[in-house]
């Protein structure tokens, strides 16, 4: 693979043709290991001359908010330096120059802003429902699999199985076992073909990981924040909403508040942060789980407005449906208000409408009466499309009218994504989530374990 990945970067300095392999816009593990084993595949089965070229669909900076794959890479011993990144290949201009053929795989449709490359698109690989019908000669191939993954490794074995080694095996293995939830059945992500690609890659390389030691430590590695700054810890996992003008940011923080409030130069950073991003506030949800195993929840807002700050504050400590029970942690941080969060089943989904309450009564207070003139900020309202775009960061659905995510497959039975019926849409399957269903089955444990003794 690293001599594939360097010949790869050696065409980039040239003026060819590239057949390009694309990764989705998430780009985790799963679409990031589906677009280098598959481009490795069709280089290594294609006529001579042809140049397959993985590209990551992120820029280079943002790999590290991915800890599972920075993880994964270096254990595969895979260097991040021979990786081509979004921003390290002009696509488009390939494409005016006729130099470009396009095959997506862990996705199959393009955003806006890249709608003219779509003509150029000849095949699709992915394991989501079709939104968008595409005609010869595009050839198109989607099964509703676990892992896009999985379709990789079938492809491989079926069409040229001499050209996998223990390197690209191990590469498609954890990923598929990540994507599935180690393949538990409790779960129901994991299909029979999942199982089966998995069951024949262990087959063919016995020395493989145990699945849930791989698991273990992919999952580790994705809640990991040790060595990231503060601004990469809140893009890691980060939502945005808007209203009337007021730009909020949510993120997921996996470690305890108190430690993350004593990094330095905290209040700097997250100043540097609003105005880089032009937040007008941010909302820090820590989550992590204690020494007992229990789930622990806390929760900062960080906004240099008073009276918007107050407001958000005192909506949130007296909300009931649900009732957050927010009990004040001491803070001489300037511009921010820290909780203890007692209600600890209130996840950040659950979250959002308080929020959106709290910016409602805030607009309210801020009626403009009778007879005077309306004025409106538009510099806060021409919003920055390019950056709400950047990876980690996901519009709130129905706030937007502009950045709607697209619909996704049904919920499969015993999904980890609760309250959801089969017949709604599926959420992006979050580190959030995860962890909501770790915390759901430490209580069922606790539970147990309570009637047990009685």
């Amino acid at each position: 693979m690293e001599d594939y990945l360097q010949g790869c970067r050696a065409a980039l300095q040239e003026s060819q043709p590239l057949h390009v392999v694309l990764g989705n816009e998430a780009c985790d593990l799963d679409s990031m290991v589906s677009a280098l084993a598959l481009a490795f595949y069709l280089a290594k089965t294609t006529q001579a001359g042809d140049v397959f070229v993985p590209v990551l669909n992120i820029k280079r900076s943002e790999l590290p908010l991915r800890g599972d794959s920075v993880f994964f890479l270096q254990k595969i011993h895979i260097p991040e330096s021979l990786l081509i990144f979004r921003d390290e290949i002009d696509l488009h201009a390939l494409h005016q120059a006729g130099q470009l053929t396009l095959i997506l795989v862990d996705h199959h449709v393009l955003p806006r802003s890249d709608a003219a490359l779509e003509e150029v698109v000849t095949e699709v690989l992915d394991h989501r429902p079709i939104e968008q019908k595409r005609c010869p000669p595009c050839h198109v191939s989607v099964e509703l699999v676990g892992s896009c993954s999985t379709l990789v490794t079938e492809r491989i074995l079926k069409g040229a199985p001499e050209i996998l080694d223990r390197q690209i095996a191990a590469l498609l293995h954890g990923t598929i076992i990540l994507d599935c939830v180690n393949m538990d059945v409790k779960i129901g992500k994991a299909t029979l073909k999942d199982n089966k690609y998995v069951e024949k890659l262990e087959a063919l390389f016995p020395d493989l990981p145990k699945r849930n030691d791989i698991f273990d430590s992919l999952q580790k590695a994705k809640f990991d924040v040790s060595g990231l700054t503060t601004e990469q810890m809140l893009r890691k996992d980060q939502k945005t909403i808007f209203r009337q003008g007021i730009k909020v940011a949510i993120s997921a923080i996996y470690m305890d508040l108190e430690a993350f409030l004593q990094r330095s130069s905290l209040i700097t950073d997250l100043h540097a942060f609003c105005q880089t991003h032009n937040y007008d506030v941010l909302v820090a949800m820590t989550i992590f789980f204690n020494t007992q195993n229990d789930p622990v929840r806390q929760l900062a807002i960080f906004c240099p407005h008073a009276a918007l700050r107050m407001t958000i504050c005192g909506v949130l400590e007296h909300a009931d449906s649900p009732s957050l029970k927010l009990t004040p942690v001491t803070s001489t941080l300037l511009n921010l208000q820290a909780y203890l969060q007692g209600n600890t089943q209130v996840s950040r989904k659950k979250f959002l409408p308080l929020l959106e309450e709290a910016l409602s009564a805030y607009l309210d207070s801020m009626t403009i009466p009778s007879g005077q003139p309306e004025t409106v900020d538009v510099s806060r309202e021409q919003v920055d499309k390019e950056e709400l775009d950047r990876a980690g960061t996901s519009l709130i659905p129905g706030l937007s009218q502009d950045e709607e995510e697209p619909p996704l497959p049904p919920t499969p039975m015993n999904s980890l994504v609760d309250e959801c019926p089969l017949d709604l849409e599926l959420p992006k399957l979050s580190a959030e989530a995860i962890f909501e269903k770790c915390s759901q089955i430490s209580r069922s444990q606790s539970t147990t374990a309570s009637l047990s003794k009685k």
